[in-house]
């Protein structure tokens, strides 16, 4: 297991995984993606989970855009053409998270909208003891939001199954050559039967974790599960909370399993969601198995270390950081360090700048000098 205490310094240089397979006839975006975006704000530095009657200070605190923008900055750093469609307030917090989104990361928000007369759906999460306590508020949108009929073409699109609730538009794009990959919720009606996950049928990969696989699958442990899986998507992929993750590919025979990145965890709010961008970015690059699962656990482990969710996404920068300095460490396990040799051809030449530890802002916004 690779140790790596989260220092380090960040450069400017990009990389676009998927350079060498770009054509002119491509599709304009590597990946689409809809759903709803959330204000987060984050308290982090607690000691202990509040208790009722009494007030709680944190040490941190942070704000970005959060919801299914998490996911779209997690592509986005990773230097996936991104497309997301969403539905944005037109209050101050909406104006916040469509700048944040569209001119902080380039994310393409031409499918998305401002609904007038709208609230943003607020997150509070506190982080404490490596776990999270998360409160919401937030209006229903207009029926119409905030997936247009028609997705766009692009190589991929990640959909978030819901029992007994097809999303048309995962068809839509599935037709256009699209390759879905999917995660899931937890399943609130207790029924836990895959014949309600319909998309299912039109996914490559499904990404669940270990308690939603096997309560899926009725398997005793999250590897069976994985395989059982298989039997409805040609990819599965479990992820194991602190051993790392485990897949199996229906279609070549492969499987993977990559134990977890020991880090101190400083916020895991969106680490599901850059696990599942860097298992697409690895899977439309054409790395093997394995390597996919490495990167997706290598981007989810260095985004716990920051506080956010979206924010905390790390770019290539922070990667190549990672992969120098985690060699100059004394003592490691060069086996181990011989699982992310992959990496050696495709991180930037890291540079001394320092960078800071925490991207995701303290307040929504301060005035600007005359």
């Amino acid at each position: 297991m690779i140790v790596f205490n989260g220092e380090g310094h960040r450069c400017q240089a990009q990389v676009d995984p998927l350079g060498p397979l770009r054509r002119s006839d491509d599709p304009p975006w590597d990946v689409y993606l809809t759903g709803t975006v959330f204000l987060d704000i984050i308290f982090t530095g607690l000691d202990s989970a509040p208790v009722r009657g009494t007030e709680s200070w944190a040490r941190g605190m942070g704000s970005s855009p959060g919801g299914v923008a998490n996911m779209a900055t997690a592509l986005a750093r990773l230097g996936l053409r991104t497309s997301l469609a969403a539905a944005f307030g037109d209050d101050h917090y909406g104006e916040y998270c469509w700048d944040a989104l569209a001119h902080g990361e380039g994310i393409d928000l031409s499918l998305a909208r401002t609904v007038p007369g709208w609230h943003s759906p607020v997150t509070v999460s506190m982080a404490y003891e490596g776990e999270r306590t998360m409160v919401s508020h937030g209006h229903e949108p207009p029926p119409e939001e905030p997936a247009p009929d028609c997705p766009p073409r692009a190589r991929a699109a990640i959909a978030s199954l819901t029992p007994g609730r097809p999303a048309h538009w995962v068809a839509q794009a599935a037709g256009k050559g699209a390759r879905i990959f999917a995660d899931v919720g937890w399943d609130d009606t207790g029924a836990w039967d895959l014949a309600g996950l319909t998309d299912l049928k039109y996914c490559e990969a499904f990404l669940p974790n270990a308690e939603e696989a096997m309560r899926y699958t009725g398997a005793t442990c999250p590897r069976a599960a994985a395989h059982a899986l298989t039997e409805h998507v040609p990819v599965a992929v479990v992820t194991l909370g602190k051993e790392g993750a485990y897949a199996v590919d229906r279609r070549t025979g492969e499987t993977a399993e990559v134990p977890a990145i020991a880090v101190e965890a400083l916020d895991p709010t969106g680490a599901g969601d850059v696990f599942v961008a860097g298992f697409v970015t690895g899977t439309l690059a054409g790395w093997p198995l394995a390597d996919r699962l490495a990167f997706a656990g290598l981007t989810a482990a260095l985004s716990v270390q920051e506080f956010g969710g979206s924010l905390s996404a790390p770019g290539w920068a922070e990667i190549a950081t990672w992969w120098r300095e985690v060699r100059s460490l004394e003592g490691q396990d060069q086996a181990a360090l011989q699982r992310y040799a992959f990496l050696q051809s495709l991180v930037p030449e890291a540079s001394t700048r320092p960078w800071p530890l925490a991207r995701a802002v303290p307040t929504i916004g301060f005035r600007r000098s005359a």
